[in-house]
Formats: C-alpha cells, structure tokens, sequence
C-alpha cells in the first residue's frame, strides 16, 4: 500500500472533509434538480443555499490545505499534483454550483415528457462524480485501489454521451416547440453532459498521478 500523506496530520483529515464536501455538492444538486423538475419551489430554494455554503466550505479547505502544504513542507515531490488535483475537484464543486444557478436564473421549462432522461442525465453525472471522489480517496489512502474506482468514470461519463444524444434528439423531434424553447432544453441538456466529461477530465489526470507515485 502507498499512501501519499503517511502520518496522520491535520491535512489529512481536512483533505478527506473536502473530498467529503464534493461529494455531498453532487447529492445536494441531483435533489435540487429534482425539486425543480417537481416544481417544488421552497424545496429548490433551500438546495440554491446549501450548494452554495457546499462551494464556501470546500473553497475554504482547499486554500488551507495549500497553506499547509507550502508552510509544513509536506509531501514535496507530490505537492504540485496534489494542489492541481484538489483544484480540479473544487471546479467540479463550482460545476454544480453554478448549473443549479443557472436553473434558478433562466427557469427553463422542461417538458413532461422529457423528465425521465434529464433525470437518467442528472444521474450519471452524479455516479461520474461519486467514483471519482472515490478515486481520490484511493490516491490518498491506497493508490493500488484507484483503479477500481477509475474505470466508473468512464463508464458513466459514456452512458452521460449516450443519455444526452438521445434527449437532444428527442428535444428537436418536438417540432411543434418554438426553436428558442428546444434550444434552451437542449443547452440545459448539454451543461448536465459536461459534468460527466469534466469528471472524467479529471480522472483521466488522476491516473496519471498514480503512476508517477507508483515509479
């Protein structure tokens, strides 16, 4: 077993509670979703604050972490990948964040019909993002078991693909829906998409991590 950070510090927990925040920034997203898809407002209003104070916290960690690292010289020959890495996770955070926003500010009306495959979307991003953050829990604890976590992001990044061309073509089928309406369903389709391709952005950078820390 390799472990990156091999005495119990104060950074070690504090990288597992911002592991912990982006994790819980995918939960609070797909239940805010749902409350929007739900037309439960008051609901949907909660999730906007509780993804927010989500981004607040894990930027907080994410520049102590930093400050740790430069200040108690830890782990020099990782510290470069390990801030990119932790860097990278928070834009995904930010990812979530911003689209939940994005929902609140255009309020865009989703058709019935297409509810069941925005949720299938919302899904696969969230799994994409549940195995990575697994995957960084393994770079950190037991790199030897990253690569059963790794291999989720792809799969979930390709059934995003394949949710998402279907949705968008069913979107532009509904011809008897104005073009700006078919449109704005099918740019909320893509940005949920992107969450799976960023995951797997990552995790394609994580493996490369792991390599260097396995020579």
């Amino acid at each position: 077993m390799k472990k990156i950070l091999r005495v119990r510090t104060g950074i070690e927990k504090q990288v597992e509670h911002f592991l912990d925040q982006v994790s819980l920034s995918g939960l609070i997203f797909r239940q805010g979703c749902e409350y929007y898809l739900s037309g439960k407002e008051e609901d949907f209003e909660r999730k906007i604050q509780e993804i927010a104070d989500c981004e607040h916290t894990g930027d907080d960690l994410r520049r102590s972490i930093n400050e740790h690292l430069y200040t108690k010289t830890l782990i020099p020959e990782s510290r470069g990948d390990v801030m990119e890495l932790l860097e990278n996770m928070d834009s995904l955070l930010d990812r979530f964040k911003g689209t939940l926003w994005r929902f609140r500010i255009e309020l865009p009306e989703i058709c019935e019909e297409f509810h069941y495959d925005f949720r299938q979307l919302i899904n696969a991003a969230i799994e994409a993002n549940e195995a990575l953050v697994e995957s960084c829990r393994a770079f950190f604890i037991d790199i030897s078991k990253i690569s059963s976590h790794l291999h989720k992001v792809s799969y979930w990044e390709s059934e995003s693909d394949k949710i998402s061309i279907r949705l968008q073509e069913s979107i532009f089928s509904k011809k008897d829906l104005r073009l700006s309406h078919r449109m704005q369903q099918r740019d909320f389709a893509h940005s949920l998409d992107k969450i799976a391709d960023r995951a797997e952005d990552i995790a394609d950078k994580l493996n490369i991590y792991a390599i260097k820390r396995s020579l």
